[in-house]
C-alpha cells in the first residue's frame, strides 16, 4: 500500500488533478482516515463557525487545530463538513407554555 503523500505526488502529476481532487480521492475512494484537506471551502468555513473566527482561518492555523485529531483527522473533516448542515434555529419557548 502506498502512503498518502505517494498517492498524492502519483494524482497530481496528472494533468487537471489538484491538491483538492487528491485529497478528496484518499477520503471516499481509498478510505483514508487521516486526510485533512486545508484548501476546501466547506472545511474552513466550518472551522470559522466552530472557532469563532471574523475571517476564514488560514492555512496554518488550520493545521494548528488539526494536530490534536491526528490520526483520525478524516473523521473530524467529516464532522466539520455536517456542522454546516445543522441549522440554526432561533431559541423557543416550551410549546404550550406561555
Amino acid at each position: 500500500m502506498h502512503s498518502d503523500a505517494e498517492v498524492m505526488y502519483q494524482l497530481i502529476g496528472v494533468k487537471g488533478i489538484g491538491r483538492w481532487t487528491a485529497e478528496m480521492f484518499l477520503i471516499f475512494a481509498l478510505g483514508r482516515l487521516d486526510v485533512f484537506p486545508v484548501d476546501d471551502l466547506g472545511i474552513r468555513k466550518a472551522m470559522q463557525r466552530a472557532y469563532g473566527y471574523k475571517r476564514l482561518p488560514a492555512p496554518m492555523t488550520m493545521h494548528r487545530h488539526a494536530r490534536k485529531w491526528i490520526p483520525y483527522r478524516t473523521i473530524a473533516t467529516w464532522y466539520l463538513w455536517r456542522s454546516l448542515d445543522v441549522a440554526v434555529a432561533p431559541f423557543q419557548e416550551t410549546p404550550g407554555v406561555k
